[in-house]
Order: C-alpha cells, then structure tokens, then sequence
C-alpha cells in the first residue's frame, strides 16, 4: 500500500469522525453555552493530551514551531468550535453539513498556500463555482438574504482550513498526534478563563445524550480524529488528502436524520451533490 492510498485511508477516517460533529453539537446547543461547548471541550482534550506527551516524554517544541501551534489553535481549537456551535442554535446540523461542502477546497487552497504550490486556473474556477453553489444554498434557505449562521458557518470554514494547512505542514517535522496536542496546551490560555466564564451553574441533571455527546465532541472531535487527519495530510499530502473531506456533508446530513430525526428535503440532497460534485472535479485540476 502507498503513502498516497494509506493518507486518503486516516483522512477518511479522520472526516467520519468530523462528519458526526455539527449533529452532536445540535443536541448539546440546547442545555450548554456555545462558548462553553468549544471552550470546554477544548480544556477537556487539554488536560488528556497533556497526559499522553507525558506519558511519552515529548520534547517541548521549538519557537518557530510554536508560533504555527499558536494558528493551528487559533484555528481548530477556538475558531471552528466556537462559531460552529453558535450556528449550530440556528440552523439544521445538515444545513450546516451542505455549508462545510466547500471545506475540502479551502483546505487544499490554503494547503497549496502553505506548501508554497501553485493551482491552475482551472482549479480556482472549479472552486469559485462550488462557493457559488453553497452561497446560492444558503440564499434560498434564508429567504434571499445570509444568515448570521451561516457567516458564522462560514468563519468556521476559515478557521479550519488555516489550521488544517498549517498543521498538516507542521505534522512533516513535529508529527501528526504531537500537533494536536501541543495546539490544545497552548490553547488553555484562552479556553480556560472562556470555559469557566461561561460555563453552566451545575453539570448534574442533563439527559444521558448531553454528557455522551460532550464526551465525543473532547474527545474525538477535538483529539483522536485529528491523529487520523494529520497523519493523512502527512502521508498523502495536503491538497490531495483534504478532498477526502467530500464525503462529510454527507455523514453530516444522514446522521443528522438518525440523530435528530431531522427532515431531509430533496434541496438539501440536491446541493450536497453539486457542492461534492464539484469538490471532486477540483481534485482532477492540476497544482503545480
């Protein structure tokens, strides 16, 4: 098995993981602060990968490769928990799903940024009309004019394509678990003093779902599938790797209907094809 074939395989596995995201944070927005759910759950996976780059005896990271922690934090950590759990109180999960549609693109954008490549027009212009297609989604979802939700949605998707690009390089030299990790110690400056700021008067008396969906949001979405992801991008390079990120809209959407008994409407479906369609054509464009 190739490098190539073996990254596409964890950045498969990583994107499952991610797909279940947005649906668990639907069924936690209603008892907990958004602020809280990306903050807590960021102390949470803290506090966990603090034990595991002990348990291993990891170096401290260098200066240069602390300033990259610092964005990849900004990015994965803060910006995308955050406004993704803010969207999430006003939109459907697979509302949210067709939006994160044009994540893989981004990433391979800012991956080819990073990595000091160059995509081909035909690639901006598969990429330009896949933005199209969810602006025109999101339009018609909200009676032709943006939603708050889906700015936010939209900053989310910015958030995580710099942290994935950068990450995905600074996994080459510091390793794919190890960023991640050091990304959430750096992070407790500021989710910390946030998740107690905003945290709930008691964590007793929620419904069995809250306390497992929190526990997945920490510990899955927020730790273990970025070892996955990262190690992915490493192996089978950035731009490549992040189209594997085609398949999450729809883990997000059926998901969204076994979890929350969402309705799916034949829009919805219709969009998440073109938006995937897309995406996929953008993967054939050449990048220098």
């Amino acid at each position: 098995m190739t490098d190539e074939t073996k990254g596409m395989l964890y950045g498969i596995l990583g994107v499952a993981a991610f797909g279940l995201t947005l649906p668990f944070t639907r069924l936690v927005v209603p008892y907990l602060d958004p602020i809280f759910i990306g903050t807590g759950r960021a102390v949470v996976s803290a506090l966990v990968a603090a034990v595991i780059l002990l348990a291993f005896k990891q170096k401290i990271p260098n200066k240069a490769q602390i300033i990259k922690l610092s964005i990849v934090s900004l990015g994965v950590v803060a910006g995308f928990p955050i406004l993704s759990s803010w969207a999430m109180q006003y939109v459907p999960a697979s509302h949210g799903g067709v939006v994160l549609g044009i994540l893989p693109l981004a990433t391979a954008i800012f991956g080819a940024w990073v990595s000091k490549e160059r995509p081909s027009m035909a690639f901006w212009l598969v990429s330009l009309i896949g933005s199209a297609l969810v602006v025109v989604y999101v339009l018609t979802q909200g009676s032709g004019a943006l939603q708050m939700a889906d700015l936010a949605l939209l900053g989310a998707i910015i958030s995580a394509a710099i942290g994935y690009a950068v990450g995905g390089q600074l996994s080459k030299s510091l390793g794919g678990w190890q960023v991640i990790c050091w990304a959430l110690i750096l992070s407790l400056v500021y989710t910390l003093p946030l998740s107690i700021i905003y945290a709930p008067e008691t964590f007793i008396g929620y419904p069995i779902e809250v306390y497992i969906s929190f526990s997945y949001l920490a510990l899955v979405s927020m730790l273990t599938a970025f070892f996955a992801w990262y190690k992915g991008l490493v192996l089978g390079g950035i731009a490549r790797v992040s189209q594997t990120q085609l398949l999450q809209p729809f883990i997000t959407i059926f998901a969204s209907i076994f979890m929350l008994s969402e309705p799916l409407d034949f829009k919805t479906i219709l969009f998440a094809v073109l938006v995937v369609a897309s995406v996929w054509i953008g993967k054939k464009m050449p990048i220098g």
